[in-house]
């Protein structure tokens, strides 16, 4: 019996789906008692300044009890989302033109603004 078996975490089925530094993994999973449950994984890449990277990881355990409710308020959330603001996204980081240098830059803004209002009473 392998490890997964043992654990009760047998791999069914499995999907991924990449989205720029972010990946998502769908998996079927098994329990001891042979009964399914999804698990939803978000990978995201992050890379250091000597260029080297690591993954950051969060999972959602999801079980066929909860099926019904969690679709429901997803389609909820993700149309109430699409109504408000459309499916063109808004976000500098995803368009077209965006360079790593734009981040920096409004990085340095924010530490700048954070620097000018970081005042003690000492100072006065």
């Amino acid at each position: 019996m392998s490890n997964n078996e043992m654990k009760g975490n047998d791999e069914i089925f499995s999907k991924v789906l990449r989205a720029g530094r972010r990946t998502y993994f769908f998996d079927v999973r098994s329990t001891r008692a042979g009964d399914y449950y999804l698990t939803i994984t978000e990978s995201k890449k992050f890379t250091n300044d000597d260029g080297s990277f690591h993954y950051k990881k969060h999972k959602i355990y999801l079980y066929k009890e909860d099926f019904e409710g969690f679709s429901e308020i997803l389609n909820e959330m993700t149309g109430y989302i699409l109504n408000e603001k459309g499916e063109e996204v808004i976000s500098e980081r995803h368009q077209a033109d965006y360079t790593k240098e734009d981040e920096s830059e409004v990085l340095v803004e924010e530490q700048s603004a954070k620097a000018f209002t970081d005042i003690s009473f000492d100072d006065i």
